[in-house]
């Protein structure tokens, strides 16, 4: 059995550049991870093929989420046999735009990686993260990070002072594909390497 903390992060600053066609949006933003975790084990099963049991939100607990397909797609890339147990406590507030899911999901595929004894090659790895959702490929390293493309292409920010953050979370969830639907670039906050330096003060970029 693996046990694994899937951390949730900030998007500090966040730009939208252009609507693509395949309904993603070009974007420039600064991911932060936090403390603030999911609490994850992941263990192999003899049979029955894919159990994902969820303690701490109404989720579901199928195909419908994001931790059952990357386990679906990890053992199709291993190899590894497609019983898999999944015990879920979400401490990460759903739907707050913090990543909680694709956490989950990044998590999940490297647990998977490392029951089947088999690390895939970084290209592989990012692909099956890709596929699974824009926010997914931060979630393999958080590290404080540049996030261009869909929120995929990512540079590492070295030097980011330790920080503290009050998180509140609305008392309602917020689709992120109904928030970048609704999005404008007026809404956006303009940043280029500067404003992103300014953001994280003296010590950043």
């Amino acid at each position: 059995m693996i046990a694994r903390l899937a951390p949730a992060k900030l998007n500090l600053g966040l730009r939208i550049l252009a609507r693509r066609s395949d309904g993603y949006h070009d974007l420039e933003t600064v991911f932060l991870p936090l403390d603030l975790c999911d609490e994850l084990e992941i263990e192999a099963r003899d049979h029955g093929g894919f159990q994902l049991r969820v303690v701490g939100a109404d989720l579901p607990q199928d195909s419908g989420n994001l931790a059952i397909r990357a386990a679906v797609q990890a053992c199709e890339a291993t190899g590894f046999p497609p019983h898999l147990d999944i015990r879920l406590k979400k401490r990460i507030p759903i739907e707050a735009g913090l990543g909680g899911g694709s956490s989950d999901a990044a998590t999940v595929l490297l647990a998977v990686e490392e029951l089947a004894g088999k690390p895939l090659e970084k290209a592989h790895r990012l692909k099956l993260a890709r596929e699974l959702g824009a926010d997914v490929p931060f979630f393999l390293d958080p590290v404080p990070s540049i996030g261009r493309g869909i929120g995929d292409r990512l540079s590492r920010l070295d030097g980011v002072p330790e920080m503290f953050w009050v998180l509140v979370a609305f008392p309602f969830g917020v689709s992120t594909a109904w928030a970048f639907k609704a999005a404008t670039a007026e809404l956006t906050l303009p940043q280029d390497e500067s404003s992103i330096a300014a953001l994280l003060g003296p010590s950043g970029v």
